[in-house]
């Protein structure tokens, strides 16, 4: 009783845009995509949607193919605006409901309550093309959902919007997830996976590379990270001299060191208070998927927040 993607390969002319890849995504998880632009998330998902065909692999959902599921089995929230830009909001909203079988009146009724949620119910006689980014990605999040679907697939959910929509978006996503719903989401933002995401897979080139929970994948490599702060030494130029200890990352509240596997994370509290240092703060933690993200496929623009295939390094 799950999404099973099996063994499914896809090649447009010399690019191999999926290799072999195989997932199992369960009923009601919440489960993230993640990858370099062109690793293959998208045409992943139109493949399980039936827009795109496979050259090999089986798409099942609890156990029918994909090619013989109802429409309305599923829920898509492209990353590409879909709207139709003179047409009100509504109208078509209503329109897109009416397509997967919802009668006029109740997608009526449930798309005026998912507007009053988003706190744009003035938008209702509004024509598409005057919304803002952000608010377009969120009427085309209604669109998906409006039917009711058991599964929703949604490319890049969180493009465009602000802090305030991300949050009315996340508390959506969560109500679906209690609701018993199934969704696959990819994105560039790492924080909103960790904190959203139960099961992640991370593609590479068409290929998956790390699968699993979130919990089993960051604690995969064997890798600790501490942070650590004391009173009066901001550097702490101590911390890298101690064996199996690598300092990452040096910030204004604390300083983040890697520990390598067989080592003590606790030597390094126990380096601090040898020094006589009032310790503010201490703590150990798994790897972020970010940095495990960086390790298997590249890098990412800390100032624009994309990914850059290993390609793309100097």
């Amino acid at each position: 009783m799950s999404l099973i993607i099996d063994s499914v390969s896809k090649r447009f002319g010399d690019v191999q845009a999926l290799d072999s890849v195989s997932l199992e995504i369960n009923p009601g998880e919440v489960f993230g995509f993640l990858g370099a632009n062109g690793a293959g998330k998208t045409t992943a998902m139109r493949i399980v949607l039936d827009i795109l065909r496979p050259d090999s692999g089986t798409i099942t959902w609890n156990g029918t193919p994909n090619t013989e599921l109802p429409r309305e089995t599923w829920g898509y929230l492209p990353e590409e605006r879909g709207l139709y830009a003179k047409m009100n909001v509504l109208e078509q909203l209503v329109f897109f409901a009416k397509l997967h079988g919802v009668k006029p009146k109740d997608a009526e009724r449930e798309t005026r309550e998912w507007l009053d949620r988003f706190r744009i119910p003035e938008y209702a006689d509004m024509r598409a093309e005057q919304l803002s980014k952000g608010n377009q990605q969120k009427i085309q999040f209604i669109a998906a959902i409006l039917h009711d679907p058991q599964v929703l697939l949604m490319d890049e959910p969180f493009s465009g919007l602000d802090p305030v929509n991300v949050a009315l978006l996340k508390e959506a996503f969560l109500e679906m997830k209690n609701r018993g719903k199934t969704l696959v989401f990819s994105t560039h933002q790492m924080e909103t996976v960790e904190e959203l995401c139960e099961s992640i897979a991370i593609l590479d080139r068409g290929r998956v590379v790390v699968a699993g929970t979130v919990r089993d994948v960051r604690r995969s490599t064997g890798r600790q990270m501490v942070r650590v702060a004391v009173e009066g030494d901001s550097e702490m130029a101590w911390l890298g001299t101690i064996d199996g200890v690598r300092v990452t990352r040096r910030g204004q509240d604390y300083t983040e060191a890697e520990v390598a596997p067989g080592h003590d994370p606790g030597a390094v509290l126990q380096a601090a208070l040898g020094r006589a240092c009032k310790v503010r703060h201490f703590e150990m933690t798994d790897p972020s998927l970010e940095q495990i993200f960086i390790e298997h496929v590249g890098q990412i623009d800390v100032s624009e927040r994309t990914l850059a295939p290993r390609a793309a390094r100097a």
